[in-house]
């Protein structure tokens, strides 16, 4: 079997999903480029790229197992990664308990051989590929807290109409 593509990422609430959605319809006129649809909408805490299907079952076993400290991110700006032309939703400021949640699953995935990007941990949703302009819009709409207690491990997987997501396996909150 061909390795699978995975990522750790935050799964927003259906509503989440859809306000987040409406972020992107409001940006559009601005920037262009292709809404993501609502349904794959999510914020990635660790993308892991192509992963033998021995280590891929290992996580999707021990996934439930690794649990986050629950917390909430603010959304309150859009953003704009330039090279990939992307326009993005995020935190003025990324949470702390947020970024060691973060650090915390790279730590646990050391032990899977996984080694963390070098680039620092820049939280984010992504809302439009292929946009025209490399500045966001001006005004992002009324910020928005989302509140996470889990994460998710998906499966990417390409087709002609781009890509598929699937959850594979979702991490228990915290008892109590």
């Amino acid at each position: 079997m061909p390795p699978t593509r995975l990522f750790y990422a935050l799964w927003p609430a259906p509503a989440l999903a859809d306000t987040l959605a409406t972020w992107a319809t409001q940006a559009r006129p601005h920037s262009q480029g292709r809404p993501m649809r609502t349904e794959t909408l999510h914020m990635t805490l660790a993308f892991l790229g192509s992963v033998e299907k021995e280590i891929a079952d290992e996580l999707i076993d021990a996934t439930p197992y690794h649990r986050l400290q629950p917390g909430t991110v603010t959304l309150d700006r859009y953003g704009v990664f330039t090279r990939p032309g992307i326009l993005w939703a995020g935190p003025e400021r990324t949470p702390d308990s947020l970024q060691a949640s973060h650090d915390g699953l790279w730590l646990w995935l050391s032990a899977f051989g996984f080694v963390p990007p070098a680039q620092p941990f820049r939280p984010h949703v992504t809302l439009l590929r292929n946009i025209e302009r490399n500045d966001p819009p001006a005004d992002a709409p009324p910020p928005l807290t989302w509140h996470y207690d889990r994460m998710v491990l998906v499966a990417s997987e390409s087709t002609d109409g781009g890509s598929r997501y699937r959850v594979v396996a979702r991490s228990k909150p915290q008892p109590g």
